[in-house]
């Protein structure tokens, strides 16, 4: 069954910006890009506070970037878009951005780069589900932030983090649903009517992070997942789009709650100057513009044939060649190619397949409805004994099941 509301949205930083927007605020590059957004048919954005510009000092939030992200909501407002708003940002692109006092001073090993007053760090990162400083400053931001966005008619939903699990683990599940209890907990006390859901990835389905659907669920009013076929070693074909629907079906049935895929996209190869795109510093393709059309149009159609509530690309735009030596596009030159628009501002191919697709009840789906019967064969109380296991051989029946 599809869903009545599908809506179609995108994740959002800006062109000449990219991670570095708050301390960089630009009314008019903006409500530039708000009026494309909404001109190309997208009614879900999903903005980031970066944790070092919002809340430098524990015991402080930031002024400016309230008032910043006030403006936002109320250009939002203005295009009629509606907003989720990403807390403790945290993980992004390949990078785990925080601010200083979230260090310890021990060094240790990470698998992603640290970056903080500015450059790349080495340090290990607070426990934020149970460090005393850390939840009471996360505490503090919620409130500042939802105090601030009260009844503003462009919020959506709140999330309480992107990919948390690749900047720190809980300890145990208790940990984890405490954690998620005391944070929905302080959003619901500021504003009883937000929507709150949490940001979950691939990862948190291949492996045992702690951090479960099964944990999320009784504390979010939906779940989100993140799906990109080309970084999953145990998917055969790059742009396998079936693993879309089935990441997301998966993540509605172990958490027992409705799912928006709020990230899914591609990175393609520049058709404008610089063509510099690093390809053997990375290990991610890039694809043609005409792949990637194709990719979104089969994407947002099985997507909606699944009962997602919705979809979102990342992202807005490839960022601007002056940034590509910055963190997290030196680090990870795929990172600079993944937008809609190109870093002059015009469209991609994909940019139109969304600005062209059109919600059930306008269009009728060229796919016929998946299958979600895979499911009846398995207890969700077992799946994580072996999560990587069960989630191919899971696959496997679901591809045998839908194949296009």
């Amino acid at each position: 069954m599809k869903t009545k509301d599908f809506s179609t949205g995108i994740n959002y930083w800006p062109i000449d910006k990219a991670m570095y927007w708050w301390r960089n605020f630009s009314y008019q590059e903006l409500r530039s890009d708000f009026s494309q957004i909404a001109n190309y048919g997208m009614k879900l954005v999903r903005i980031f506070l970066l944790w070092e510009d919002f809340q430098r000092y524990p015991n402080l939030i930031s002024p400016t970037a309230l008032n910043h992200l006030r403006t936002t909501a109320d250009l939002a407002a203005e295009y009629d878009l509606k907003i989720i708003v990403t807390f403790f940002c945290g993980h992004m692109s390949g990078v785990n951005w925080m601010p200083y006092w979230m260090l310890e001073e021990t060094k240790a090993p990470s698998r992603f780069p640290l970056f903080s007053l500015g450059s790349v760090q080495e340090a290990k990162i607070r426990n934020f589900y149970h460090d005393p400083l850390a939840r009471e400053a996360q505490i503090l931001q919620i409130r500042e932030v939802c105090l601030t966005l009260k009844k503003h008619p462009a919020i959506w939903a709140y999330d309480l983090g992107n990919e948390a699990s690749n900047c720190v683990m809980p300890k145990c599940h208790e940990e984890a649903r405490e954690w998620l209890r005391i944070m929905s907990s302080a959003i619901k006390s500021c504003d009883p009517n937000s929507l709150v859901t949490l940001g979950l990835h691939a990862e948190d389905l291949e492996e045992d992070r702690l951090l479960r659907p099964q944990d999320a669920g009784p504390f979010c009013d939906f779940l989100t997942m993140h799906a990109y076929p080309f970084y999953l070693s145990w998917v055969e074909e790059p742009l396998d789009v079936l693993v879309l629907p089935f990441l997301g079906m998966l993540t509605a049935w172990l958490g027992e709650k409705p799912v928006l895929m709020s990230e899914f996209g591609i990175p393609s190869q520049p058709t404008i100057s610089p063509f510099y795109a690093s390809p053997h510093k990375s290990r991610v393709p890039l694809f043609t513009e005409s792949q990637g059309a194709s990719f979104y149009k089969q994407a947002l159609s099985l997507l909606q044939e699944s009962d997602m509530l919705g979809a979102m690309a990342w992202c807005y735009g490839d960022y601007a060649p002056y940034l590509w030596d910055k963190a997290p596009l030196l680090q990870n030159p795929h990172e600079r190619h993944f937008g809609l628009f190109r870093h002059d501002g015009s469209a991609k191919m994909a940019a139109t397949v969304l600005h062209t697709y059109k919600s059930c009840g306008d269009q009728a789906s060229e796919y016929k409805q998946l299958s979600s019967s895979f499911l009846e064969d398995w207890k969700r109380e077992l799946y994580y004994e072996d999560p990587q296991g069960n989630l191919i051989k899971m696959y496997r029946q679901f591809r045998q099941e839908n194949l296009l």
